[in-house]
């Protein structure tokens, strides 16, 4: 196909689609996010209950929100992903505080919009902009769209990271206010709403985003155009059905996504005990929003490698790397070195926005139109699927590590239990990863043989 722009980005679904990653994922309350649940008054048990219903949320409602994407239209469904955003916030905006079963009542609503508005998009974001390119423009410019895409994205980090921390802490804002001249003392209470406050407003910059979007126009059949309500209902589960048979007969696909599985579940694991690794290593917590946006700025960099190693170096090549780099953070993490442990750290971030990268690359290139966000939405039924796997063991190894530690050393204290606990865990991380990509790779070995087995004239893709 000819392209018809000289550049993607006078496409307006391109920019849109760049403009709602940025307003969407990047969000104000990421700096304090552990903080702002126990600061409601919610307790560290009910916390990892309500993440886990975040988890599941997607994971029940991904695959099958890309498929109705495939056959309504994205518009819609991002449309809908943006008022679910404003939704989630306003729950808690104004919730009122002192009453703890209310709270977790809201946070739990919160949860669970959250969670469907993350399956809405998944998929469908994607598929709205490498269509569009396919229809309007050339799909060999999608990395060129995800490398800007990032990098913005990255940029907004570094913005809202900041800001996000510094408006949570009444100190400094008392202190910002009383330099402008007014003599008010806000307390805990009211500056740590703050953050939510400011992604209500990102909320309703995705819908005004999301609004201006247009479904590309992609051939249909007189009889897709006679369907009815109930025969899309239908089609919306054959269509998951069918794309996930075509995951299982190509062997490229199948092996994107669970590989990509196997580096994301773990290295996402990690990145959300950030600040229990950072405390160890005895860095101070004022410093925690200065390193979050220190690293985002990596995500200005990052993505122009990663377009550059899909341009010239194959996809076994690029596996490889990923591999290595995993490897490396992980192992150096375990030795929790003072300071600069930060290092090893920041590699996991770095390794995960490569992985990003390449599983979306490769998957869109693959995928045909049709059932594109369907399968958009199965690579993140797998990714999330294996996150909350990952989560429930974690949690059993803290609690046998506790066990063990309590019994053979009983005059230690609860805190340092909890740390020698936490550090004895992360050793578990390089084996771990082993063994996952030794069990994908055979998985996805047996399967390429099994097609050729059966279609022996015609090689799967």
């Amino acid at each position: 196909m000819t392209s018809t722009h000289n550049s993607p980005f006078v496409l307006s679904n391109v920019r849109r689609f760049i403009a709602f990653r940025a307003f969407f994922n990047v969000r104000f309350y990421y700096p304090v996010f552990t903080i702002l649940f126990l600061d409601y008054g919610l307790t560290i048990e009910q916390f990892a209950l309500l993440n886990t219903v975040w988890a599941f949320t997607i994971v029940l409602a991904e695959v099958p929100s890309g498929a109705l994407a495939d056959l309504i239209g994205r518009k819609r469904l991002l449309v809908s992903t943006s008022m679910l955003m404003i939704a989630e916030m306003l729950l808690l905006s104004f919730v009122s505080l002192g009453n703890s079963n209310l709270i977790f009542y809201a946070f739990l609503l919160n949860r669970i919009l959250s969670g469907l508005a993350e399956a809405l998009a998944s998929g469908a974001d994607e598929a709205m902009a490498y269509d569009t390119l396919v229809i309007s423009g050339n799909p060999d410019d999608w990395p060129r769209v995800l490398d800007i895409q990032m990098r913005v994205r990255n940029f907004f980090y570094i913005i809202t990271m900041t800001i996000g921390a510094l408006v949570y802490d009444p100190g400094t804002v008392n202190k910002v206010l009383n330099w402008a001249g007014l003599q008010v003392s806000l307390s805990q209470e009211t500056t740590m709403r703050f953050p939510i406050y400011l992604t209500l407003g990102l909320g309703i910059l995705t819908l005004m985003t999301t609004l201006g979007m247009r479904d590309p126009v992609i051939a249909k059949t007189e009889e897709q155009n006679r369907t009815g309500a109930l025969q899309r209902i239908q089609d919306v589960s054959r269509l998951t059905l069918v794309a996930g048979g075509w995951i299982l007969q190509t062997p490229m696909a199948l092996a994107v996504i669970l590989f990509g599985m196997s580096f994301d579940h773990i290295l996402r694991m990690l990145v959300t005990m950030t600040s229990q690794y950072y405390r160890l290593i005895d860095l101070p917590e004022a410093s925690f929003g200065l390193i979050g946006s220190g690293i985002a700025m990596l995500g200005l960099v990052v993505p122009r490698i990663a377009r550059a190693m899909v341009e010239h170096l194959s996809s076994l090549t690029n596996v490889f790397i990923v591999t290595t780099l995993a490897l490396i953070s992980l192992w150096s993490l375990t030795f929790f070195i003072r300071i600069f442990g930060i290092f090893p750290m920041a590699l996991v971030f770095i390794t995960m926005m490569l992985t990003s990268f390449f599983t979306s690359h490769y998957l869109n290139k693959i995928a045909e139109p049709h059932q594109r966000a369907t399968i958009l939405s199965y690579k993140g039924l797998a990714f999330n699927a294996a996150y909350g796997i990952i989560g429930i063991l974690y949690a059993g190894l803290i609690n046998h590590l506790r066990i063990t530690i309590t019994a053979s050393s009983q005059n230690l204290t609860a805190p340092i239990i909890e740390n020698k606990s936490f550090m004895t865990s992360i050793s578990y991380f390089p084996p771990y990863l082993f063994f996952v990509l030794f069990l994908i790779t055979v998985i996805c070995g047996l399967q390429f043989i099994l097609l050729r087995h059966l279609t022996p004239d015609k090689p799967p893709r």
